[in-house]
């Protein structure tokens, strides 16, 4: 039956396509001979054969999926048991059964007879996706596990394993016996073998028997695929399965973080010493000697294989970074070659020094190489540039090349060992880094390594046919356009760099294991990613202070000390231009800040002249900008100021487009006020009733009158007179006055009203309560939200209207339900009782301060 049926579909034009896979080679071979010796009968002899797809019982009542067959346009009948089999045998249909259980009778009498079998989700996916159905010669239920190919290792009970091959070729999934570089993913119970090890090589993702159980509880969702990241990522074997790690020869510190680290990974710690440890983790730079004797099944080995199996996501081969003790055969060689009588110190030190990178080159076997650029591995036309004289100036040159040449090598450093390897497609276990955060971390490094390995260059030739007369400070005149270019986007920017790496270094244990594997190389110096990133911004002062050095052992008559002197001024507008983009990119950050902590603040108060100048935080005394005893933060920009509350509920956080989580907006935003609106600032006299108050009075220009606005500051880091200084000097400098000074007037509380007396006593908060509870009262019995002004007009239009005529029905409701609310509207509250005879005493005792200061 499944000969025929593939050989059928194979030359019959039908609905279903051949997307089969065969396990066995035999089976290919047979039906290429079946389908070539046969070909010429078939197509003479073979009738015209139309699939028919049989809904078994319970299909048969879905709705949907009778709905999805028209779609398809496939032909469909009913069947309710089994004895219904021979009625249905058809020469002219090919039969697919479509059954909803594959666990029942029904299938289970399908499937001994041959037939083919598939589930609801296939018919309901194809419908969807408009594509032809898929050939399959096995059940098959859904497609979730469709063009993968699995292999399974470690699994000793034959009934747990036929029951996972059965449910992949259930869900569409390829079984491979044997491991090859067509198998999509590893199955395993075990985190040892041969399998395992070579699909750690080959970054093949090694799974759980869960994820194919739990794929199988999917089987019903659409669209649902067993191999997407989130899913998958889930039921990844951890690198630390099975394992039982001790460690040895690390701080207190380090040994707690990669205790945390190897729980993290699903491994286990013991103490050193203990029999049932599998892993002894030796820090190879301290631990000279074991303290014991190690059993042959404990793996003693350096820490880099601890680090790496973190950053592979797997569990790396132990052979290559087993721990040697200090008496192996390879360490004794090299320090025989060391024992040489040499009569220099230095040159000893030297040769030392290669000695043990050279030794380390030997041994390291480690399977992370790092990937050097091309451009970072251009050699040098001398390395020992040797001078016909040793001038002072001469002197100098050499310095500058050799600081020059250290720091171009420092740059290519962080390229090979850190940013390419993140940047490198096909990482084990996935990117290690999302390519917008490794954007952040190096920025425009590789621009910066370009334009000083050409300045390299340049002071290299210079060096090596070196003369007095040659121009050292042309070189420097002649990249300045590129210094400019490059420098600004990385300076600015380093401190996110920064806090970027930390981050993720926290967030990511990939990311750690990484830097802690590079970071320990010794093209690293013993130095961290920051530590070196840091260089860039350190570079160019000092360039310009060598260049200094240089002008002072140039003689007068030299033409390269006028040149020195413009390429000194070169390297100052750089750094200047680096500082002033700076100051402008920190002053628009702090403005996004402002924007993103206070909600509803106005898209206007973005603008790329303006900077923010101070925050202040302070407590209102009146009824504007807010009731009295809010909290309220004033941002003071160069041209305006932000008043903003405190809020009372938060809402949830802000996730950018990047995926950066923001905190919720604390703030809410009141009034953007133009600092031309400000008329006087008042220094309110301390008194005991008052403390640290001042007061705005300000001239709205939609308001008739002043009006006051009466703050009191609850920072102490700012003096009350220094901020109103600084406020009266930007007024000033707005409205173009040269008197800031005359803007400040002092004034008694008392005239004012201004009193801070018991603003944080019980009574104070209950008496704000009250009023906010007032105003969700009156919100709650206003039917209408319509203004007072729009109410009036559209009565006053209803009753013009209705002149002349006699009201109907409709208008007497319409006139019921106004006057019903007008009267509603009518009935005071009694916290709002002596509102009116307030704000009229107010302002009736406003005007006459006002008159009096203007």
């Amino acid at each position: 039956m499944a000969d025929s049926s593939v050989l059928t579909s194979t030359i019959e034009r039908t609905s279903l396509a051949d997307s089969s896979i065969f396990d066995s080679k035999v089976t290919e071979i047979s039906k290429e001979n079946v389908l070539i010796g046969s070909a010429s009968y078939v197509e003479e002899e073979m009738p015209q054969i139309e699939t028919r797809m049989i809904l078994v019982q319970e299909a048969g009542k879905q709705e949907e999926l009778i709905q999805a067959l028209k779609e398809i346009k496939v032909p469909f009948v009913k069947m309710e048991s089994v004895e219904e089999l021979e009625s249905l045998d058809s020469p002219e249909f090919e039969n697919v059964f479509i059954v909803m259980d594959f666990q029942d009778s029904v299938f289970n009498e399908l499937y001994k007879t041959d037939h083919r079998i598939i589930g609801p989700p296939v018919i309901l996916n194809c419908a969807q996706k408009g594509e032809p159905l898929p050939f399959s010669c096995r059940p098959l239920y859904c497609t979730s596990m469709m063009n993968l190919v699995l292999c399974f290792t470690g699994f000793r009970k034959k009934e747990e394993l036929v029951r996972l091959v059965t449910l992949v070729h259930h869900m569409g999934g390829v079984i491979r016996k044997d491991f090859n570089s067509k198998v999509t993913h590893l199955v395993a119970n075990c985190t040892q073998g041969e399998k395992f090890r070579i699909a750690v090589s080959l970054g093949t993702p090694i799974m759980k028997p869960e994820w194919i159980y739990k794929a199988w509880e999917r089987r019903n969702e659409q669209d649902f695929c067993a191999s997407v990241d989130d899913f998958r990522n889930e039921f990844k074997v951890p690198p630390f399965q099975d394992c039982i790690l001790s460690f040895l020869g690390f701080s207190d510190e380090e040994k707690t973080n990669m205790e945390e680290m190897t729980e993290m990974q699903g491994g286990n710690c013991l103490p050193v010493g203990d029999e049932r440890c599998t892993h002894l983790i030796v820090e190879e730079n301290i631990v000279k000697e074991l303290p014991f004797e190690p059993s042959k099944k404990l793996y003693v080995v350096k820490q880099e294989w601890f680090w790496g199996s973190i950053q592979m996501d797997a569990r790396a081969g132990e052979t290559m970074y087993l721990y040697e003790k200090a008496n192996t055969p390879e360490l004794k060689k090299s320090v025989s070659l060391l024992s040489l009588n040499t009569p220099n110190s230095n040159r000893k030190r030297r040769r030392l020094k290669e000695t043990l990178a050279q030794l380390s080159r030997e041994t390291d076997m480690s399977p992370f190489p790092p990937q050097t650029p091309k451009s970072c591995t251009k050699s040098s036309k001398n390395s020992t540039p040797v001078p016909s004289k040793q001038s002072a100036r001469w002197q100098v040159a050499k310095e500058l090349y050799q600081t020059e040449s250290n720091y171009v090598n420092i740059l290519a450093t962080i390229i090979q060992l850190f940013q390419v390897p993140l940047e490198e497609e096909g990482q084990r276990g996935g990117p290690i880094l999302a390519p917008e955060e490794i954007k952040t971390i190096f920025g425009s490094i590789p621009d910066i390594f370009d334009v000083h390995t050409k300045i390299k260059d340049d002071l290299e030739d210079l060096i090596v046919n070196w003369d007095e007369s040659k121009s050292i400070g042309d070189i420097f005149l002649k990249y300045s356009k590129d210094l400019v270019k490059t420098y600004p986007p990385f300076v600015n920017f380093f401190e996110m760099s920064k806090e970027t790496i930390i981050k993720c270094e926290k967030q990511k244990p990939r990311f750690h294991a990484f830097l802690k594997i590079n970071q320990a190389k010794p093209e690293c110096g013993r130095q961290s990613l920051v530590e070196l990133l840091i260089r860039p911004v350190q570079r160019l002062p000092s360039v310009a202070l060598l260049l200094n050095d240089l002008k002072k052992h140039t003689a007068e008559e030299n033409p390269d000390k006028t040149t020195l002197e413009k390429a000194i001024g070169s390297l100052k507008e750089v750094m200047t231009h680096i500082n002033e983009d700076k100051r402008k990119t920190e002053a628009q950050k702090q403005i996004f800040d402002v924007v993103y902590e206070v909600d509803g603040c106005p898209a206007n108060l973005l603008s790329s002249h303006r900077s923010l100048v101070q925050r202040v935080e302070t407590i209102s005394l009146g009824e504007h900008p807010c009731d009295r005893g809010e909290q309220v933060t004033l941002f003071l920009f160069n041209d305006c100021l932000e008043i903003a509350r405190k809020r009372h509920k938060v809402i949830g956080t802000f996730r950018s487009p990047h995926g950066h989580t923001r905190p919720p907006a604390s703030l809410k935003h009141i009034h953007l006020m133009p600092l031309s609106q400000i008329k006087k600032v008042l220094d309110i006299r301390e008194t005991e009733d008052c403390h640290n108050a001042f007061a705005l009075l300000v001239r709205p220009p939609t308001e008739r009158a002043n009006v006051l606005l009466s703050f009191q500051m609850t920072s102490e880091e700012l003096p009350k007179e220094n901020w109103l200084k600084m406020l009266c000097r930007h007024v000033a400098n707005t409205i173009c006055k040269a008197d800031a000074e005359n803007l400040i007037y002092s004034a008694d509380p008392e005239s004012f009203e201004v009193n801070t007396k018991d603003m944080d006593s019980t009574l104070s908060r209950a008496s704000r309560a009250i009023k906010k509870t007032s105003k969700k009262v009156t919100r709650a019995f206003s039917f209408s939200k319509t203004p007072k002004r729009a109410l009036r007009r559209a009565l006053m239009t209803s009753q013009s209207s209705v002149e002349g005529r006699s009201p109907s029905s409709n208008d007497k409701h319409v006139m019921s339900r106004l006057s019903s609310t007008s009267s509603l509207a009518g009935i005071p509250s009694p916290s709002l009782v002596s509102l009116p005879s307030f704000f009229e005493r107010r302002s009736h005792t406003l005007s006459r301060s006002t008159t009096h200061l203007i």
